[in-house]
């Protein structure tokens, strides 16, 4: 039962992750956007695996980092299996599963897309499972990614310096629901590390009771 919890957080973000770039993958043109409102829109772009539309170049960057993802899914994976059973914090434990969650989510990208998907182009979607083959060999997928965040846009004041004058976008890059999961993530386990990771002192604890039994005594007075 204890694994139940983060299981299902885990296979929640990635049936979300994975039918939403299947969607964008299927139906969208490479580069094509959707106004949902005025500060989101579904804006279409692929990248070679590194987070919030990133990337590193040539085809050996793109299987070294392919190659490094994995491992690291494993590693996280197997962090977690062992957090789980030593009963870590249970924020701990949704923290590490969201972060696995989307280092999987992303992986799938970069090892599978390639050879399931044909390319995506300006004029058409990609085909699922087309007949002359996908666009890349295993391991060389690229990662969709489609939420785009424009909060603000407008000219910065030129009383900045060295960007004073030029027209800013907040928030620019384009990333997808596995980057969210990770940086929720780790921005939980930043902001509530002295929780996740604090350690009971038996001593103390014992000392406070002492301290509360003695204060709670009946007060005695001499006659």
């Amino acid at each position: 039962m204890r694994f139940l919890r983060p299981l299902s957080l885990i296979v929640l973000v990635l049936a979300l992750d994975q039918a939403l770039k299947f969607w964008i993958k299927l139906d969208f043109t490479y580069n094509e956007s959707k106004r949902i409102f005025s500060w989101f829109y579904l804006y279409f772009i692929e990248n070679e695996g590194m987070a919030f539309g990133m990337t590193w170049g040539g085809e050996a960057g793109k299987l070294m980092l392919s190659l490094f993802r994995l491992l690291a899914v494993v590693l996280i994976g197997i962090y977690l299996v062992s957090i789980i059973n030593k009963n870590a914090h249970r924020g701990f434990i949704t923290a590490m599963s969201l972060i696995f969650a989307g280092a999987l989510g992303n992986i799938i990208d970069s090892v599978f897309y390639g050879t399931i998907f044909s390319n995506s182009t300006a004029s058409s979607p990609a085909v699922l499972f087309p007949a002359g083959g996908g666009y890349a060999p295993l391991l060389h997928g690229r990662v969709v990614d489609m939420l785009y965040f424009p909060l603000f846009e407008g000219f910065l004041p030129k009383w900045l310096p060295i960007y004073g004058g030029d027209y800013f976008i907040f928030f620019r890059p384009i990333f997808n629901i596995a980057d969210a999961s990770i940086t929720c993530g780790v921005l939980m386990i930043i902001i509530f590390q002295k929780r996740f990771f604090r350690k009971e002192d038996a001593t103390g604890a014992s000392v406070m009771a002492d301290a509360s039994a003695e204060n709670s005594d009946p007060v005695q007075t001499n006659d």
